[in-house]
């Protein structure tokens, strides 16, 4: 093991117990919360306003914050930063996804069909990142009617819990953007850090699975389409068979590889 991956790892194990998303933001402070999306995030949830919310309990949104997980003392952690945050890429700008549609089957060759740098809060960028994989993907009319909705060459509900496994899952401890790269014959989906060294493709591949994020992993329950019972990749299995799984532990990348088939 390197030197720098030597500071990588003991960084880790000091920092909040392992987790990234408990870390407080540097330069954050409350005000940097978008209180319109977490009040519209408690009315639908608690069914109460955000100023009901905090009348009740007596307590300030600063302490609200801290009490939920969200900030350590008056600076948003990076969970709250991703999941509530006005602009999370003002704080961390390498959290976005770099998605690009490209000619051919090699990125080498550098020509692309569409690109787009996406970010914003947890809620945005799966939005943002399923709207650039149907514009670029082939709709399939197959036998249905003329004018009822076409099915996506990849299934929906495949790239929806690959999407939301590359947000949830990532390693935070890294600033590294997302990537999305959409060839001809396969589309990518690259998350920074490889799986932890408890966590094997094989295992992956039977169910196992491992919450690297709980803060961010638990609201998103009720922020995405997203169950939370680590079955997501199981489900895209279940749709696409040959779907590949790599972790590349040299390079701190995990990349899910989904085949295309134009019929």
């Amino acid at each position: 093991m390197t030197l720098g991956k030597k500071i990588y790892q003991l960084w880790k194990q000091a920092s909040h117990r392992g987790y990234a998303d408990g870390l407080p933001v540097s330069g954050t402070t409350i005000e940097d919360l978008d209180k319109d999306h977490l009040g519209e995030f408690y009315l639908r949830n608690r069914g109460q306003s955000l100023d009901e919310a905090l009348k009740k309990d007596g307590i300030t949104i600063g302490q609200m914050l801290n009490k939920l997980g969200l900030a350590c003392e008056e600076r948003l952690n990076l969970a709250g930063l991703l999941m509530f945050g006005r602009n999370p890429q003002r704080f961390r700008p390498a959290l976005v996804i770099k998605a690009v549609s490209f000619s051919g089957n090699n990125p080498k060759a550098g020509k692309y069909r569409d690109s787009e740098d996406i970010g914003g809060c947890i809620r945005n960028l799966h939005k943002g990142a399923m709207s650039f994989l149907t514009r670029n993907l082939h709709q399939l009319q197959g036998e249905r009617e003329f004018n009822t909705q076409a099915d996506t060459e990849i299934p929906f509900v495949v790239l929806q819990e690959l999407v939301i496994n590359m947000l949830l899952h990532r390693d935070y401890f890294l600033a590294e953007p997302w990537r999305i790269m959409i060839f001809d014959d396969r589309v990518e989906l690259i998350s920074p850090g490889a799986l932890p060294s408890n966590l094997t493709v094989e295992n992956m591949r039977r169910g196992v699975s491992i919450i690297r994020n709980p803060t961010i992993t638990s609201f998103a329950t009720k922020e995405l389409p997203y169950r939370g019972v680590g079955i997501g990749i199981l489900r895209a299995l279940s749709k696409v068979p040959d779907l590949e799984l790599e972790s590349n532990q040299q390079a701190n990348l995990f990349t899910v590889r989904i085949p295309r088939r134009i019929e």
